[in-house]
């Protein structure tokens, strides 16, 4: 999905970087209209991630999402003297209006990307991908909850529940002489 964002067109390179960040960080479609550019330290390689009930983060910046952001700096974004980081490409340039924005981006990357039947086709699809993703890598729920921002350990918990291979590995055989 993301390599179906090659880069020919000004929109491609600023849904490549939105796609990555997404992917990578399992952020919220909200926090991508949010952003700003000023949440970029690129000294720390950090970017600051304002989320629900107004709590900010500071996360890892990923070297490939970092690398699409940059490029989308360079040569993808706008000029504009407006401080959210991603703008609509087409006049008048104005920043990502909502979430449903953010969605449809991802939603149009699927269908470039031919990529049929997906269990859901909004930006929620990639945080659920990313939790999947850190736990297969061997992320503990409470690292993944961390990075997710999720206040609630049953929420993160959530995202284990499909990861069947993970469970077989972790799962105890029932006792035999246990009843019910």
């Amino acid at each position: 999905m993301i390599a179906s964002c090659d880069g020919s067109h000004r929109k491609e390179v600023r849904d490549r970087a939105i796609l990555l960040l997404l992917a990578r960080l399992g952020l919220r479609a909200g926090d991508i209209v949010a952003m700003r550019i000023n949440d970029l330290d690129w000294e720390k390689g950090s970017l600051r991630v304002r989320g629900k009930g107004h709590k900010e983060v500071r996360l890892p910046l990923p070297q490939d999402a970092g690398e699409a952001v940059a490029e989308y700096l360079l040569s993808g974004r706008p000029s504009s003297d407006h401080e959210r980081l991603f703008l609509c490409t087409n006049a008048p340039v104005r920043p990502l209006a909502t979430s449903s924005v953010v969605s449809a981006i991802v939603r149009i990357a699927l269908e470039r990307a031919r990529i049929t039947d997906p269990p859901s086709k909004g930006a929620h699809l990639l945080r659920h991908s990313a939790a999947t993703m850190m736990l297969r890598s061997g992320a503990s729920l409470d690292a993944v909850a961390a990075v997710l921002r999720h206040e609630s350990p049953d929420m993160t918990a959530h995202y284990a529940k499909v990861d069947l291979a993970l469970l077989e590995r972790v799962a105890q055989p029932w006792p035999k002489d246990a009843s019910c």
